[in-house]
């Protein structure tokens, strides 16, 4: 399905200003897809690794911004471990969603360290609690915190927590935001997860996921 999407829009749009990866989850029991994968490692980390992949070139002569949707999970539930990034060893749905969510910022990063000066620049940012239906599949403790009355009171909702995404969207690289950086409420996160930190991790994971994709080495 990435690869027919990433078709398709090299087919229509010559141009791509804005790639927003922001499709994502939390899932339940785990779950191997078709293709192999623990379902939330595709789905949150791969996918949108592969669809900017096969968009580079035209991302790249258009100067575009890709921005990822994270989340503050990264930083508190989230660990990277190079042999093993789907948590065979040791998997839960909030461990494994959590590094997914990890692994988004890292790509970002990398992303930006490979080809910014090739015209493209990356942000990832944090929606807030957002009063949607996350969750509603994962059968866990998640999906009762979001689907209790109480809590969604509190949440984020949907529209003020789109506008993170639009202002970046909108917003000029450089002016408007820094590339390369992860967000929170709008702002550079004042915390972050010790692994942004270290760029061997960013290459390696880059490195990694490609290899699981069978993708030419960048």
């Amino acid at each position: 399905m990435v690869r027919a999407l990433a078709s398709d829009l090299r087919g229509a749009h010559p141009r791509i200003d804005v790639l927003a990866n922001n499709a994502g989850g939390i899932f339940g029991d785990r779950t191997k897809t078709v293709d192999g994968f623990d379902v939330t490692f595709q789905v949150n980390h791969l996918a949108p690794f592969l669809l900017t992949h096969l968009l580079l070139d035209t991302l790249t002569t258009s100067g575009a911004s890709v921005i990822q949707t994270s989340s503050a999970g990264a930083r508190l539930l989230g660990k990277v471990v190079l042999d093993d990034l789907e948590h065979d060893r040791d998997f839960t749905p909030q461990r494994a969603y959590g590094t997914a969510k990890l692994d988004n910022i890292l790509f970002t990063q990398e992303l930006h360290r490979r080809f910014h000066g090739r015209g493209i620049s990356a942000a990832a940012f944090h929606p807030g609690t957002v009063a949607s239906n996350f969750a509603s599949n994962s059968g866990n403790f998640v999906q009762r915190m979001y689907g209790s009355r109480v809590a969604r009171l509190l949440m984020t909702p949907p529209a003020k927590a789109a506008g993170q995404l639009v202002r970046l969207a909108e917003g000029r690289p450089g002016t408007d935001w820094v590339s390369g950086t992860y967000y929170e409420k709008g702002k550079p996160a004042k915390r972050n997860h010790p692994q942004t930190r270290d760029k061997d991790i960013s290459r390696q994971l880059w490195d990694r996921s490609e290899q699981l994709l069978s993708l030419p080495q960048e």
